[in-house]
C-alpha cells in the first residue's frame, strides 16, 4: 500500500534530492561503516525503502536486496542486487528465515498508516533468521514537531519509543533505542565535510545536542 503512485514517488525524490547525489554518496559510505556493527560482511541484507540505493550499493554484505516502489531503483541498484519493487506491507517475495539484517532509513514515516507499518514489521520478522536484526533510523517527532510536516509524503509521526513498542508487539527484542542520533535531513540546509560526520559518530555525547533522528536496533530471538 502506498499513498503515492510509483511515478509520483520518482518525481518527488528527483525534485527533493536534485544536485545532492555525490554528497549523499560520500555520507552513506561513512554511515555504512558505522552500521557494520550490526550488519556483518557475510550477511544477507535487505534495504527496506531503499530510495537512491546509497546504503545497499555501499554496504559490505554477501547477498543484497533492495525494496522500493520507486521505478528508478531498477537503474540505481548496483549489479548483483536483487530489486523487489513491491508494497512492503504486502507479503515479501523472500523466503522465511533468509535474511540476517533488514536496514531502513527515513522510510517508516512515508507509510500510509500504522497498520501498514505493523504488517511491514511482521514481514521482517518472518524473513529474518534467528538472531537477525532490524536496524531503523528516522525523524523523531519529539525533536522535529513542525519541520516533520515540511515533507508532503510524511504520514506517520514516530518516536524511538513508539517504534520500539510496535517492534515488541511483533516479537522483536530491542537492543538499541536512541532518541537522538543524526541531525534531521540532508535534503535541506548546509552540507558539511564528511570528516565532520566521522567525528560526530565517534563522539556520542554530541548526539544529545544535534540529533533529531532516532536509531532503533531490534533482534529476532
Amino acid at each position: 500500500m502506498s499513498a503515492h503512485t510509483p511515478a509520483e514517488l520518482s518525481n518527488i525524490y528527483k525534485t527533493r534530492f536534485a544536485g545532492q547525489s555525490e554528497y549523499r554518496l560520500r555520507v552513506w559510505r561513512v554511515l555504512c561503516d558505522f552500521f557494520s556493527e550490526w550488519i556483518p560482511a557475510e550477511s544477507s541484507v535487505l534495504d527496506l525503502g531503499c530510495g537512491y540505493c546509497e546504503f545497499i550499493n555501499n554496504v559490505r554484505a554477501r547477498n543484497k536486496f533492495a525494496m522500493d516502489l520507486n521505478p528508478d531503483v531498477d537503474q540505481l541498484a548496483a549489479p548483483g542486487i536483487r530489486v523487489l519493487r513491491q508494497d512492503c506491507s504486502a507479503d515479501w517475495d523472500l523466503a522465511s528465515n533468509s535474511l540476517d539484517a533488514v536496514f531502513t532509513s527515513n522510510f517508516f514515516e512515508h507509510l500510509p498508516d500504522k497498520a501498514a507499518l505493523q504488517r511491514t514489521l511482521e514481514n521482517a520478522m518472518r524473513c529474518l533468521r534467528s538472531g537477525g536484526r532490524l536496524v531503523a533510523m528516522g525523524p523523531n517527532i519529539k525533536y522535529v514537531p513542525g519541520g516533520y510536516w515540511d515533507f508532503f509524503d510524511h504520514y506517520i509521526p514516530l518516536t524511538e519509543l513508539s517504534l520500539a513498542e510496535v517492534l515488541k508487539s511483533c516479537a522483536f527484542d530491542i537492543e538499541v533505542c536512541i532518541g537522538r542520533f543524526l541531525p534531521y535531513t540532508m535534503s535541506q540546509g548546509r552540507t558539511y565535510p564528511v570528516s565532520m560526520l566521522r567525528i560526530y559518530l565517534a563522539t556520542r555525547w554530541i548526539w544529545r545536542l544535534f540529533g533529531k533522528q532516532f536509531l532503533v536496533v531490534a533482534r529476532k530471538a
